[in-house]
């Protein structure tokens, strides 16, 4: 077979999302299963580790067994063989790399959110689509296993009309004042100033899913909260927390369908997973997990009556059957990675631009106004 390299360069994937999901989970799981295979093609990527600590990057390679990396970003955008540029830095500084990678006439791949304004954001794309680049962002949800499970069910007619989506999202992230519980998110998440707050990262998460699977978003009432005001950061020094560390958000669709998300990093979990949401359908009712998924169908709903003085009579948990797997469900990251690599390599469809990714900025912005002014908020369409 014809093998096709494809030469990617990762920059900032020496944090925690960019190591473990695009890193070794998505490019060095596709180059051990030998690339993807499109017909008499093989698309092969080779990645060229980019960024600012050299040690690190070295660490990172020799860990992983990529052997190129280099401090130095404007040569790895010079090399032709490169023909992807991918971005997993802090949000603040993705726009100067976007914009070298588009002078450099790359295609481009990012991590969410692209920015933190709208604005911003929709220029990013802007660049890229004057400049006829392909392009993308990630959102990876799409494709967990538990939600192309739910998929499958909402294509095949399960739920009727979909009426309500109520979504629980978080755990609880310690503070780091306890030196046998230590953090386990870095401590940018929590400053304003660098980019965090759980409203600007889930909301444009909740954006894609919300469109894709239920209906398009076109109101939001959003109320924030900053639960916890100080944690300690990496260096063990106390620091106040300048962002929300959770939100409260309810979203009006086009077709009717309401949905509620609660996103917290200060919230003890009970519940099937970190992520579940309940759709409820006028035929029947699901519950979605990050990979399973469990349903109820019009039929086998059991009638409770109100009666709080007796024990509660009905399992309600009993009532569930939990969907089997049908097919394999691969990494949700390494899924859309190797979407990407076909767009670029064979011009396959990649619906998943900048520009959608700007429509998530879109709702975590107006997620923040609607906090300050305590209003529902409608959502328009992005301008061209």
């Amino acid at each position: 077979m014809k093998v096709r390299n494809i030469g990617i360069i990762m920059n900032g994937v020496t944090g925690r999302m960019g190591t473990n999901q695009h890193l070794i989970r998505s490019i060095k799981a596709i180059r051990d299963q030998g690339g993807v295979r499109c017909g008499d093609v093989v698309l092969m990527p080779e990645p060229v580790l980019t960024g600012r600590n050299a040690d690190k990057l070295q660490a990172l390679a020799e860990r992983t067994g990529v052997s190129r990396y280099t401090t130095d970003v404007d040569a790895a955008l010079a090399e032709p063989a490169n023909e992807i540029f991918f971005d997993a830095s802090g949000t603040l500084q993705r726009a100067g790399f976007i914009e070298k990678a588009v002078a450099a006439k790359k295609a481009i791949y990012c991590e969410k959110p692209t920015a933190v304004e709208t604005e911003e954001a929709l220029r990013l794309a802007r660049l890229c689509e004057d400049a006829g680049l392909k392009n993308g962002v990630v959102q990876d949800k799409l494709w967990l296993t538990g939600i192309r499970k739910f998929r499958t069910l909402r294509d095949q007619g399960f739920l009727g009309r979909i009426l309500s989506v109520r979504g629980e999202f978080g755990y609880w992230v310690f503070t780091g004042e306890d030196p046998d519980q230590p953090a386990q998110r870095p401590s940018w998440n929590y400053r304003k100033e660098d980019g965090g707050g759980i409203i600007v990262d889930m909301l444009c998460h909740w954006r894609y899913v919300i469109d894709n699977l239920f209906g398009n978003v076109k109101a939001v009432s959003c109320i924030g909260a900053t639960h916890l005001p100080k944690r300690i950061d990496e260096t063990g020094r106390e620091y106040p927390c300048t962002s929300d560390d959770a939100c409260y958000a309810t979203f009006e669709c086009d077709n009717g369908v309401i949905c509620q998300f609660n996103s917290s990093w200060t919230v003890r979990v009970r519940r099937d997973d970190l992520l579940t949401m309940q759709v409820d359908g006028t035929h029947g009712s699901a519950i979605v997990g990050l990979r399973k998924c469990w349903v109820q169908s019009l039929g086998t709903t059991p009638r409770p009556t109100w009666n709080p003085d007796i024990e509660q009579p009905i399992n309600f948990f009993a009532g569930w059957q939990e969907v089997p797997d049908c097919t394999t469900y691969d990494n949700a990251f390494k899924v859309q990675w190797e979407e990407f690599l076909k767009h670029v390599a064979l011009d396959t469809p990649f619906p998943w631009t900048l520009r959608e990714g700007a429509k998530g900025v879109q709702l975590a912005e107006l997620g923040l106004k609607s906090w300050e002014q305590r209003q529902w908020l409608s959502v328009e369409e992005l301008p061209q």
